[in-house]
């Protein structure tokens, strides 16, 4: 009679221990679900703060250009302006 106790207590426990381990096993599982989740979820906002990064960068670039640009046209006009200044006082010297 003691070894059938013995072995329904031994029977008890393994399907305890058995039970937890599957309760273990599937919170580890959810666990892992939810990490990957959440760095997922992470990586689309990096993603996102990159896209906007880039984009005001490019923003910053284009407006530097168009600057640089505008800048160039009026030296340019300067010059043009001096050159005519030039030749409009060497027309005068001429004329004298």
């Amino acid at each position: 009679m003691r070894k059938i106790i013995l072995a329904a207590a031994i029977a008890t426990s393994a399907l305890g221990l058995a039970a937890c381990s599957n309760e273990a096993e599937t919170e580890t599982d959810e666990t892992v679900e939810a990490m990957n989740t959440d760095a997922e979820a992470s990586m689309d906002n990096m993603g996102d703060d990159i896209e906007g990064a880039t984009d005001a960068t490019a923003a910053d670039i284009n407006a530097a250009a168009d600057e640089a640009a505008a800048e160039a046209v009026k030296t340019t006009d300067e010059i043009g302006d001096d050159a005519l200044s030039v030749v409009d006082s060497a027309q005068e010297a001429g004329a004298e």
